[in-house]
């Protein structure tokens, strides 16, 4: 029997910006997103195997050995990206029950990555939806985190931390690709109501992007699909504060 999902409820480019006005989140198609951020599908397709190369993630209080990642912290104003010092990632346990409260320190994003013209593009494009929604250009302070989940102990769990904000002001979550799994719905919700929505990101290059302290939201664990074979989900996410880095302002 086949796995019941859900499309992702994609806004049209001329409505995105309003949608995540409306509603405190909004999901882009892969081409609206290419055309959102300037960047070509082979552009994309070339940052895709800096995903082949993450390590370990070695904090997991679970006891799992089912996520890889690297992070980097950048400063984006008046269009220019600057890479900070590499510093620990660190939430508050009000906003991560499971990891607050430690200072992670993760690998660095590769410089190579880094440099590419799609990174910049999109990191660029998307400070500009915060100004437009915010209202106002503002100073952004990124976080960038390369996520691979895979299936290795049968069971890969995106947000182990389960339904949650992250203390910032928006979130951007790409997926970069699926690789023979079921599972990894996403879910958001009204942080103060009853509304939500539930759907799958299957294409690579699809966006969801939410106004942090407006919505919870979290992905359901992922299983192989074929157990001969295994299987993997690769996303970006990117995390834009106005006020400083958590935990430095």
């Amino acid at each position: 029997m086949s796995e019941e999902t859900f499309s992702p409820p994609y806004s049209s480019l001329a409505d995105f910006e309003q949608d995540v006005r409306l509603h405190g989140y909004a999901a882009l198609a892969t081409p609206d997103f290419e055309r959102l951020t300037g960047v070509r599908s082979q552009e994309f397709k070339a940052l895709e195997p800096s995903w082949e190369n993450l390590p370990a993630d070695e904090w997991l209080r679970d006891g799992g050995k089912y996520r890889f990642r690297r992070h980097a912290s950048l400063v984006v104003e008046n269009g220019e990206i600057a890479l900070q010092p590499h510093r620990a990632h660190f939430q508050p346990v009000d906003y991560n029950a499971l990891h607050g409260g430690l200072h992670r320190m993760f690998e660095p994003i590769d410089a190579d990555t880094l440099a590419q013209t799609a990174w910049q593009r999109m990191l660029l494009s998307l400070a500009r939806v915060c100004d437009d929604v915010r209202g106002t250009s503002t100073k952004w302070f990124v976080e960038a985190h390369q996520f691979r989940i895979d299936t290795g102990d049968g069971l890969g769990r995106p947000t182990p931390e389960g339904a949650h904000r992250d203390g910032v002001d928006f979130v951007a979550v790409i997926l970069v690709d699926r690789v023979n799994i079921t599972g990894g719905e996403t879910r958001v919700f009204d942080y103060n109501g009853p509304n939500g929505q539930r759907f799958v990101l299957r294409a690579p290059w699809s966006l969801l992007f939410m106004e942090d302290a407006r919505v919870i939201h979290e992905s359901t664990p992922i299983r192989r699909e074929v157990e001969e074979r295994a299987g993997h989900r690769d996303t970006l996410v990117l995390t834009f504060r106005a006020k400083g880095f958590i935990g430095e302002g």
